[in-house]
């Protein structure tokens, strides 16, 4: 083989030679397919650079905005089918496209999910407002469609996806297919709308697309997901909060033996629980049911007592299950509840199922119950570890949700799953969420803040695990807050050692529980603010991990502050300045 424009190094040859050696054609095309595929999900390539038997193809953009890195994948998917049918396919991230380009586009997909209540991610922060305000352009040539991606458990469900949809339309667009809105839980539901709409893409006028080069499973890459996870072995858990502490935060390590997993710091792992037993009980009594009746479900058919315990959402409630629930029953008392919005809000907190069974009983058969409610979605938690230091464990740092309402005891499912009902030895179903939008510095040498409350430190483990596992001493700053110094101290000592050790340059702490005045991370934030603009004007990188209702917001409160206060700026231009932050990604987040 010639060398002259080979860019592998001798070793990344040898392993390439030793992996085709003896590959029938189908193996061939198989590996032929899989690197095609991850080419054109890469973000900045284009299947055009990827020699193909087909001429005259199709030309096709994808542009994508996510938060955790969802969005890319659906794209990545997509891209690859179509791929596969001889479609010039590019594949774009939302912060990257030139809003210039759009007058000039033909045929796009959209992949975009909202944030919080509402919120594009903070890549398509800009093409959002580019596309719903007045300097949107006419678009009577664009062929499109959008997919979007959201969580029915808040108010404006895909609100991002269906405003750029709708904004799309006005202009003058032509739809491809129709919006598509996914839940949480929405990997059948993709992959339809994926083959559905590389056979319509098909039909549309202009060069023809050709028939699969490919074997149709030749991007089907072996990996665990939600669908199909691992089941991981726990190897260690240990409580590490206090005796005195009003918190229950325990630290779970899970062995990777044997999958071939990897992640990354900033990676979040899926974890698929079950049910707390007694609201399964009380559910079952309520209904009058034995729990061994069949009922079915997308996926199959089970027992109303197993659909409950590991298929079925119980423990939250969103506005769809409540309305198919009012629909069903005709109660005018829960009608007076979905119309009006605080009381929905209200409702919505604290409540779960058997709630709405005690407080608006109906005889339900068993599959008329299951049909009300929601298919029961993974947890996902930031990963505390590095896989340069740990190997092949994967570790999580978890608060126990548990409290009284209405004279009942509650209990987050996962969580109290992993508190009580998993031990050493016990396995758990799990799969790696990536998330590139939380992520280290490409540069090691690039300072970094890092700020979190109570568990939201997680990640932070993980980053400097990863520094101290490549030996990286770089300027780090960790802000860290939490109630009680004694008893909630999360990972005091390896922050200690860190310190030590020069892997961790600064650390302050605020614990707001310790005096009479509520301390908290943000007063930590302005009591440092000069240091702390002076790192980010000399290039530093901030992140922030934590509750956003309430701690994350205040944080950004208290940074837009900072930069009025040292850098002289006026609210508008602090406005810019953390933007212009977020689009450098020199501001992460890593919220829930």
């Amino acid at each position: 083989m010639s060398n002259q424009f080979n860019p592998l190094n001798e070793q990344q040859l040898s392993a390439l030679s030793s992996l085709s050696a003896g590959l029938n054609r189908e193996q061939l095309l198989w590996i032929n397919g899989y690197f095609q595929g991850l080419l054109v999900s890469s973000g900045s390539n284009r299947a055009a650079d990827i020699p193909t038997t087909t001429k005259n193809s199709k030309y096709l953009k994808i542009l994508y905005g996510t938060h955790t890195g969802r969005s890319k994948t659906i794209a990545g998917k997509l891209a690859g089918k179509l791929a596969e049918r001889g479609v010039d396919v590019q594949s774009v991230a939302l912060d990257e496209y030139k809003t210039r380009q759009l007058a000039s586009e033909t045929n796009l997909v959209f992949i975009v999910s909202t944030h919080g209540e509402g919120e594009p991610p903070a890549m398509a922060e800009d093409f959002y407002s580019f596309i719903t305000g007045k300097r949107s352009p006419q678009l009577p040539n664009l062929n499109y469609s959008v997919v979007a991606l959201g969580d029915k458990s808040y108010k404006l469900f895909c609100k991002t996806g269906i405003d750029i949809d709708q904004a799309l339309a006005k202009a003058g667009a032509k739809s491809i297919l129709p919006i598509l809105t996914l839940d949480v839980d929405f990997e059948d539901e993709v992959d339809l709308w994926i083959n559905q709409f590389v056979n319509v893409f098909a039909e549309l006028p202009g060069s023809a697309v050709s028939d699969s080069t490919l074997p149709a499973n030749s991007l089907q890459i072996n990996q665990y997901s939600r669908k199909r996870p691992f089941r991981a072995t726990v190897i260690d858990k240990v409580k590490i909060t206090g005796r005195d502490s009003d918190k229950e935060v325990y630290h779970v390590e899970l062995s990777l033996e044997g999958s071939g997993i990897t992640y990354e710091p900033g990676d979040s792992v899926g974890i698929l629980a079950n049910n707390p037993p007694a609201l399964i009980d009380g559910i079952l009594r309520q209904i009058n049911v034995s729990g061994t009746e069949i009922v079915v479900l997308k996926e199959g058919e089970f027992s109303l007592q197993e659909a409950l315990s590991d298929r079925l959402e119980i423990t939250v409630l969103n506005r769809e299950v409540i309305q198919k629930y009012q629909e069903r029953t005709g109660n005018t008392k829960l009608l007076e509840i979905i119309k009006n919005e605080v009381l929905l809000d209200q409702y919505l907190y604290g409540h779960d199922v058997l709630d709405l069974l005690e407080e608006f009983p109906f005889q339900f058969s068993a599959q008329e119950f299951a049909d009300i409610l929601r298919s029961f979605p993974p947890r996902l938690y930031s990963i505390s570890s590095s896989q340069a230091a740990v190997g092949n464990e994967v570790h999580v740092t978890v608060a126990t949700v548990r409290y009284s309402h209405k004279g009942r005891e509650r209990a987050g499912a996962c969580s109290t799953y992993l508190a009580d009902r998993i031990d050493i030895d016990s396995q758990v179903s799990v799969f790696i969420e990536k998330n590139p939008a939380f992520k280290l510095p490409e540069n090691d040498e690039t300072p970094v803040i890092l700020v979190g409350a109570g568990t939201g430190v997680a990640p932070y483990r993980a980053f400097l695990q990863h520094r101290e596992a490549n030996n990286q001493k770089g300027k780090t700053w960790l802000f860290f807050g939490e109630r009680r110094f004694h008893s909630d101290f999360l990972y005091q000592v390896e922050w200690q050692n860190l310190l030590k050790d020069g892997y961790l340059e600064k650390i302050d702490v605020a614990f707001s529980r310790d005096q009479k005045e509520k301390v908290y991370v943000q007063h930590r934030l302005i009591e440092r603010q000069k240091e702390i603009f002076d790192w980010l004007n000399n290039g530093a990188s901030i992140y922030l991990c934590g509750d956003m209702k309430q701690m994350a917001r205040d944080v950004q409160k208290t940074l837009l502050q900072i930069f009025e206060t040292e850098g002289g700026m006026s609210e508008e231009k602090a406005l810019e300045y953390l933007k212009t932050l977020k689009k450098e990604k020199r501001f992460q987040t890593d919220v829930y």
